[in-house]
């Protein structure tokens, strides 16, 4: 059966063109090294180098098996010291990028809790807009919130996030509220630019019916946490995440319109690059994640719907 031993062996030797040599760097006796290369010879059946008083050369036979090992014992070195190392505690830096909003409302509340847990573990995290390239920048995690694109990523799924239609009583006050949704096309709207920069499609279901609605808004932002702070401020009407107008339907800041439609859920996974799916402060910082995405709780806790009425209005 063949050593790998016997052939990492031979790629020194090879490499050094000398037994004296590949033994020195390998630390070992010059006839164990002698007798491995024997050993190999025996198992392939075939020569593999051509030893005379002064040098060592390849024969084809073992050029060729040169040319083939060459990068895979690497390789495989690589990969047993990446299993070790899955074995250990977390610790160094983690990077990790995410939408801001995210980033104040979700991870600046749970991640305490997980650097208590491991205290060796230092935390470097990338806030923005933009989806940012783990691979070129180094990120070892992100948190992504919408459809997909086809990657080289890897790629759990947390859950999705709710969406509403939303509005301030001070809104309502100076302006009116829509009756319908035609009637939205009337109405101040906030909202961000689509990647391409053109208005976006408000995509509302009921009972099996789908209407669409292209959105020019008075007011274009490409950052939810403003477009949250624009109508609690009573600037227009926008669409807010559950676990943002949560809170704010139970103090009567913001009231749902048109609660008996539905928006689309954005959906929120946890990405990394392959090669990182052993690395232990990858692995569970992905498994915390899960751990803490639970209904009810930060960024899945849903509006309560008994502080409006039918309609959507706070009681008087």
């Amino acid at each position: 059966m063949l050593d790998l031993n016997d052939v990492r062996i031979f790629e020194k030797v090879a490499a050094a063109s000398s037994f004296a040599a590949a033994a020195r760097a390998l630390g070992l006796p010059k006839s164990t090294v002698s007798r491995s290369i024997a050993r190999l010879e025996k198992e392939l059946d075939a020569r593999l180098f051509q030893r005379t008083t002064r040098e060592v050369v390849l024969t084809p036979t073992g050029q060729e098996l040169k040319e083939r090992c060459s990068g895979i014992l690497g390789r495989l070195e690589q990969a047993v010291n990446e299993v070790r190392s899955s074995k250990s505690p977390p610790r160094g830096v983690l990077r990790v990028s995410a939408a801001i909003g995210f980033g104040i409302n979700v991870l600046a509340d749970e991640l305490p809790e997980f650097l208590s847990r491991f205290p060796g573990l230092k935390l470097s995290i990338d806030l923005s807009t933009r989806t940012a390239d783990l691979v070129a920048e180094g990120i070892d995690v992100a948190i992504r919130l919408g459809p997909m694109p086809s990657s080289g990523l890897v790629s759990a799924r947390l859950g999705s996030m709710t969406r509403h239609l939303c509005v301030a009583p001070s809104y309502v006050a100076r302006r009116g509220k829509p009756e319908s949704l035609d009637d939205l096309a009337e109405h101040d709207t906030i909202e961000a630019p689509d990647v391409d920069g053109r208005p976006r499609c408000w995509t509302f279901t009921k009972d099996g019916e789908t209407r669409e609605l292209v959105i020019v808004p008075r007011v274009s932002v490409n950052e939810a946490l403003t477009i949250r702070k624009l109508v609690l401020n009573g600037t227009g009407i926008g669409v807010i995440s559950g676990y943002l107008c949560a809170p704010e339907f139970a103090a009567h800041r913001l009231v749902p319109i048109f609660p008996e439609w539905s928006l689309p859920p954005v959906e929120v996974n946890i990405v990394f690059a392959s090669k990182r799916e052993l690395d232990p402060n990858v692995r569970e910082f992905v498994n915390f994640m899960k751990e803490v995405t639970t209904p009810g709780r930060s960024w899945l806790n849903e509006p309560s719907w008994h502080a409006v009425d039918a309609q959507g209005t706070v009681p008087a």
